[in-house]
């Protein structure tokens, strides 16, 4: 019998990249504000290309989780935002507003 590890390195990666994506979000509020989205949509998109042409499945999938783990921190950065005005996260006192 042979191990298969690829549901183990997706759920390895799958949790780093998701807790990758919470102080990207907040650092990216911080530093560019909620302009930031468009990075992130650049990110979603480039992945979903990437996930398309990569021929390893493992791989692929895992640029999926990254694309819509980007997706996903589009309306983060709005929420993020919210949460600062609210006093539960810092705001940057160097940003223009």
């Amino acid at each position: 019998m042979e191990l298969n590890f690829s549901g183990i390195i997706i759920g390895v990666a799958t949790f780093l990249i998701i807790g990758l994506f919470h102080p990207l979000v907040i650092k990216a509020e911080y530093y560019i504000g909620v302009r930031s989205w468009w990075l992130f949509l650049l990110l979603g998109v480039a992945a979903c290309a990437a996930s398309l042409l990569v021929g390893n499945l493992t791989l692929s999938i895992i640029l999926g989780v990254v694309a819509f783990s980007s997706f996903w921190s589009i309306g983060e950065v709005f929420e993020q935002k919210k949460r600062v005005e609210r006093g539960w996260f810092p705001a940057n006192p160097k940003k223009r507003k």
